[in-house]
C-alpha cells in the first residue's frame, strides 16, 4: 500500500471513528493533536460516572487512538495496540491534559477497525479505558 493510499485509509478511520463516537453521545474537540511525544487521533468529551469520585456524573476528557487494519496479515486492529504504543499513548494523552489544562478525568480509548482484505468492513470495536497505568 503506497504511503498516499495508506493516509487516505488512515483518514477514513479517523472519520468512522469519530461518527461511531458521536453515536455514542461523545463530542469530539480536537482532531490530529500533536506534541512532542507523537499524536492524538481523536479527542472527544463524554458526561459519565466518575467512580473514583463516588460515581458522580463528570465530564471526561477522553484520548482516542485510532487503529484501522485491512486484513489480518499483520495482525488485527485491536492487537496492533501494544505496549509500546500504549506508553505512546500516556505521554501523548498527558502532554494533552497538561497543555490545555485540563483538570477532570480522563482516560485512553481505542477504536479498532478491521476491515477484510478487499477493504469490506468485518467489525468496529469501542475499547474504553483501553490504555491504563
Amino acid at each position: 500500500m503506497s504511503g498516499d493510499a495508506r493516509a487516505a485509509l488512515g483518514r477514513a478511520g479517523e472519520d468512522w471513528a469519530a461518527r461511531l463516537l458521536a453515536e455514542a453521545g461523545m463530542v469530539v474537540v480536537a482532531r490530529n493533536w500533536r506534541c512532542a511525544y507523537g499524536e492524538l487521533d481523536l479527542v472527544a468529551e463524554e458526561r459519565a460516572q466518575d467512580f473514583a469520585n463516588g460515581g458522580r456524573m463528570a465530564t471526561w476528557l477522553v484520548a482516542v487512538e485510532v487503529r484501522i487494519r485491512r486484513g489480518t496479515r499483520f495482525g488485527t486492529a485491536q492487537a496492533s495496540v501494544n505496549a509500546t504504543k500504549q506508553a505512546k499513548l500516556r505521554n501523548v494523552a498527558a502532554a494533552y491534559v497538561q497543555a490545555t489544562g485540563w483538570q477532570g478525568p480522563w482516560r485512553i480509548d481505542v477504536v479498532a477497525i478491521q476491515l477484510d482484505s478487499q477493504g469490506r468492513l468485518v467489525e468496529t470495536t469501542h475499547l474504553r479505558h483501553a490504555v491504563t497505568g
